[in-house]
């Protein structure tokens, strides 16, 4: 197949905003978009490699509600740069992969892939 690029787990875009190696961001805007975790520390605009599929741990966490793995939907909040249960502005990107106490400030998620 001539016109085939990659898998797309990992994509490299600009950075929208200065990214650290292992923190989230959002491409495209403050909901919808490409949620991705930078593989690389990059200032806004330059190029970074972002892993849109897998598990992450320690990741920024919205406090107030409790997350049960396999179960609670997790959303990135854009605006808020963390992940959260609330659906209201915010992008769905997978599944809680670990256990979560409502006043965590970090947490386990499984990234699937979804865009918007």
């Amino acid at each position: 197949m001539k016109n085939y690029i990659q898998r797309g787990e990992n994509i490299t875009f600009p950075a929208p905003y200065d990214v650290l190696s292992g923190a989230p961001a959002l491409i495209g805007g403050v909901a919808g978009g490409i949620v991705g975790i930078a593989s690389t520390n990059a200032l806004a605009g330059e190029d970074c490699a972002f892993v849109r599929i897998g598990v992450f741990n320690n990741l920024p966490k919205a406090t107030g509600v409790a997350w049960v793995a396999g179960s609670t939907k997790i959303y990135f909040d854009g605006a808020a740069k963390n992940f959260t249960t609330v659906s209201a502005g915010g992008t769905l990107v997978g599944v809680a992969a670990g256990n979560a106490l409502a006043a965590d400030t970090t947490g386990s998620v499984m990234l699937t892939g979804q865009i918007g």
